[in-house]
């Protein structure tokens, strides 16, 4: 393994750095202060600028309108982006990786406008009764002459309040496949309809809505993949979204570390500044040994799929990718509580970098599958593999 990263691939982490600098960090308090609200012209400013750098759509194919990242690439984007809190790095438009099974005719109506900014997608999947386990999803959808018809509600829609259309999971033909599959749907289409618009514990710049589908018809032309594929395509894109927050966790807690440091060097009690005593020593220390290990797993994961060609090593990146996921997200919470407590009273303060992460990284052990969730992945890996394969 060598994660030394190429020039090519240096420039790029310094491009988005400069953007994170320069264009959203001064954001951080206006957006936290109005409860993750973001002014849609400010939106649209940072997506041109986004666009600009190349960094739209990162993830899916050239010809698909996306940049072709490899998955190293996509993790420098995202590590550094994740060293910007209220989400303010989903300003860069980066639609599903399931789109890259699309058809001609739904990339040009979906997948190149998303990556473009003209559109933006959502992913609905989990519902009241079906989060961890997909087995117990209600959302069916029956086909009915050349269309299909959609029934059923979907929980914690991100980017739900801002999307124009979403990607719906839904329960078809148990015999068909693995019994689900993937459908386009317009979120203007009569039947779909908003129960509720939470307010949650983060302040990100997308919303989590609740969405009821009733009645609703869609054509076949909007099935995306095949029928009964739907768990697969949404596996794939686990998988990816897995390494991503790894990578996020990692930036959130570079940041961290940074600037708790920084204030341990200039804050002053008892004649010294608090830098000096064994305790903020081992709480830093601590801190930058595990965003190392994090780091690294993450970059791992991350080139084990740039690498992967056959069945059996791509499980191998999925177990990878949970490892990953499920280290950094819960090594960043530990990152954030100890900068809260070298901050003191001022990590309680909504203006402080440690109180804003302190909540928004909670959510990192949740979403894209548990901490609970990637360690039965893990183990059942490792029973079906052993060892030595998960250390290669």
């Amino acid at each position: 393994m060598n994660f030394q990263l190429s020039p090519e691939l240096k420039t790029l982490q310094q491009q988005v750095r400069q953007f994170v600098n320069k264009d959203l960090l001064p954001l951080e308090i206006e957006v936290e202060l109005a409860d993750g609200r973001l002014d849609p012209a400010v939106r649209a400013r940072l997506q041109g600028r986004a666009r600009e750098l190349g960094l739209n759509g990162f993830a899916l194919p050239k010809a698909m309108g996306g940049q072709g990242y490899n998955w190293l690439e996509q993790v420098v984007v995202s590590e550094e982006i994740g060293q910007v809190t209220n989400g303010l790095g989903f300003v860069i438009p980066d639609p599903a990786i399931a789109f890259t099974v699309a058809t001609p005719e739904q990339v040009e109506r979906y997948v190149r406008p998303a990556c473009e900014g003209k559109r933006q997608d959502c992913y609905a999947i989990t519902e009241a009764g079906a989060g961890s386990d997909p087995s117990q999803m209600e959302t069916t959808a029956v086909r009915d002459g050349d269309a299909w018809v959609l029934n059923g509600e979907k929980w914690h829609v991100t980017f739900g309040d801002l999307a124009d259309f979403a990607i719906v999971q839904a329960a078809t033909d148990p015999a068909v496949g693995d019994g689900n599959t993937l459908f386009f749907v317009d979120l203007d289409s009569p039947g779909v309809e908003v129960l509720e618009h939470p307010r949650y514990m983060h302040h990100l710049i997308a919303g989590h809505l609740k969405i009821a589908l009733r009645n609703v018809r869609v054509p076949q032309a909007n099935v995306l993949g095949e029928v009964g594929q739907g768990l697969s395509l949404s596996k794939e894109w686990f998988r990816r979204e897995r390494v991503m927050i790894a990578a996020r966790c990692v930036g959130a807690a570079e940041r961290l570390i940074r600037e708790a440091s920084d204030f341990a060097q200039q804050r002053v009690q008892f004649g010294q500044p608090i830098s000096e005593y064994q305790a903020i020593q081992f709480m830093l220390a601590d801190s930058l040994t595990e965003v190392w290990a994090a780091r690294l797993m993450t970059y791992a994961a991350a080139q084990a799929a740039d690498e992967a060609k056959t069945d059996e090593e791509v499980k191998l990146v999925h177990a990878k990718a949970s490892m990953a996921k499920l280290y950094a997200s819960e090594m960043v919470g530990r990152v954030a509580d100890r900068a809260v407590q070298i901050f003191g009273g001022r990590g309680y303060m909504r203006e402080n970098v440690a109180e804003r992460y302190y909540r928004e990284v909670r959510v990192e052990r949740i979403w894209e599958g548990t901490s609970e969730i990637q360690r039965i992945i893990i183990a059942y890996s490792l029973y079906k593999r052993g060892v030595a394969a998960h250390l290669e």
